[in-house]
């Protein structure tokens, strides 16, 4: 037989193929977070105000807080929410949700928001004595404004915000070597479900899009671990995201540690000791530290876990079953349960989310080497045992209290990790691969289109069961701004660029200059951080 040569996989430049040239970082970064922060802004407008999750607890905790009040007062009793001064118009928005839970009432029931209610009254919150950091920043907006316009102010700075975290996964995920499957696997990361908490206000939302940056940036961090000198910007991303991340739920920290754990796995511990032993990062990773300290701090001194709020109570091992059964049926949220999760995500895209992930998850869990499946597994764990673990352990105390979005921000990571460990899977970017990520980004485009227009049936003329109702959409009984018409038209356009430049990203030439050669099944050493 002939001898056997190996196999070379030669990444030359735009002038040898005609294949765009590999972007800068920072451009990906800005365009990225354009884009994002664009998508979420059309949900932000096409979603009713007050029709996300407890939305109104969390407007009025950031109202509070932006005038000072950290917490709120209280008898002490388990799941009583706390009292605080707020103006009359947030203080009222509770009496707005008369579509809650009602998929058949739309948005036009709401009574109109008095502007000119601005006088200090008395509030009930469920988020009082949560931690006020995400609540500080959100609730800038609703200083100098009123009304309506205060409450799109609100919202549109958590999208931004949580936007630009986000847009930092394509960035620090465009930096490695090899940036495809990572890139693809924040892709689908990115699921209608997170535009749409990003769009709203809840701290769940900036738990996400941090969760994903500190993964991501610390993993090109890890990559680079022995020539840091240009990375300074993504230490102190790291550090910032860390920061946020640790200050946004009582079992943020938790996540913290885990997301940290996870990418040191995909790597090594040498590639973390020069990291953390580079000088220029000591500052940024004390500011981490002091953020730790604070967040562990609130949670201890003002017993955060208090303002859940309080149900039937369920023994904790029924508990456990009921949750270790219940596993999957919380994929749909993960996609993009809509509203007070009173409206599902249409079965076509569930199934588009399904297969997406499904794809990202083999990639990963078949990844070589072989030790860049263990951030993969202990993830795994974590978004299996996790939520089976923390509703058991307060069953007893608050009831039934789980949902979806809970880990949401571990699965996003999950996601991510196995973009990450699966990087050196062969990707030969030839005529029939482009043509499939082509036709997959159309896809995700489609499903994500999808679901905005569900959500926006649902609120212009409302989803009853067995009524077909699409085209009574034109003769809406309530209308977001901009119309419904005018949010769709602008959600295809900006999704069209988002893929056009995704794919623009992926079909780019891998490695760090022209005319690179990689031999296929080896990894370089810097490649592993090793």
């Amino acid at each position: 037989m002939p001898r056997t040569q190996s196999k070379r996989l030669a990444i030359p430049g735009p002038a040898s193929d005609g294949r765009p040239e590999r972007p800068s970082s920072a451009k990906v970064l800005v365009v990225a977070w354009l884009l994002i922060g664009l998508l979420g802004s059309v949900w932000c407008f096409a979603s009713p105000l007050m029709s996300a999750p407890d939305e109104p607890a969390h407007t009025v905790k950031a109202a509070a807080v932006a005038r000072g009040q950290f917490t709120g007062s209280s008898t002490g009793v388990q799941g009583e929410r706390l009292a605080v001064q707020v103006p009359g118009y947030i203080a009222k928005l509770e009496s707005n949700l008369c579509f809650a839970h009602h998929p058949e009432v739309t948005a036009n029931c709401a009574l109109p928001i008095d502007a000119a209610d601005r006088g200090t009254t008395t509030a009930l919150t469920s988020a009082g004595n949560y931690n006020p950091v995400y609540y500080g920043i959100v609730g800038l907006a609703s200083r100098g404004l009123s009304g309506e316009t205060a409450l799109y102010a609100m919202r549109l700075v958590s999208t931004w915000v949580c936007a630009f975290f986000l847009a930092t996964i394509f960035w620090a995920a465009s930096s490695l070597r090899r940036f495809v499957w990572p890139s693809l696997a924040a892709a689908v990361a990115i699921t209608p479900a997170v535009l749409f908490l990003s769009a709203s206000i809840n701290p769940t939302a900036l738990e996400i899009s941090t969760a994903a940056s500190v993964f991501m940036c610390l993993c090109s961090l890890l990559e680079r671990s022995r020539a840091l000198q240009d990375s300074h910007a993504k230490i102190w991303c790291l550090a910032v995201a860390g920061a946020l991340l640790a200050n946004t739920r009582p079992v943020s920290l938790l996540w913290l540690a885990v997301v940290v754990a996870a990418a040191v796995l995909a790597y090594n511990l040498q590639a973390f000791g020069r990291v953390f032993r580079y000088r220029p990062s000591w500052v940024p990773v004390a500011v981490l530290g002091l953020a730790c300290v604070f967040a562990l701090g609130w949670v201890v001194s003002s017993n955060s876990f208090d303002s859940l709020l309080a149900g039937a109570p369920v023994p904790s091992d029924v508990a456990a079953v009921t949750m270790a059964d219940r596993t999957f049926i919380y994929v749909p949220e993960y996609v993009g349960v809509l509203g007070w999760l009173d409206t599902p995500p249409p079965p076509a895209v569930v199934y588009a989310w399904v297969l997406a992930m499904g794809v990202v998850l083999v990639v990963g869990m078949t990844a070589r080497p072989l030790r860049a499946r263990w951030s993969v597994a202990l993830l795994t764990v974590v978004v299996l045992v996790a939520p089976v673990a923390l509703q058991a352990s307060s069953s007893e105390k608050v009831g039934w209290i789980w949902q979806g979005r809970y880990i949401l921000a571990v699965l996003v990571v999950l996601l991510l990790a196995c973009g990450v460990a699966g990087r050196f899977a062969p990707f030969r970017t030839s005529t029939r691969t482009l043509s499939i990520v082509r036709w997959t980004l159309v896809a995700g485009a489609l499903a994500h289109i999808y679901l905005l227009l569900q959500g926006l049936r649902r609120y212009t003329v409302g989803i009853t069961e067995g009524h077909v109702n699409w085209t009574e959409m034109f003769a809406p009984h309530w209308q977001p701004p901009f119309s419904w018409q005018g949010l769709t038209l602008a959600y295809i356009v900006v999704l069209g660029i988002a893929g056009y430049c995704l794919y623009r990203l992926l079909a780019s030439p891998q490695g760090n200059g022209r005319g690179t050669v990689l031999k296929q099944g080896t990894h370089s050493p810097s490649m592993l951080g090793s």
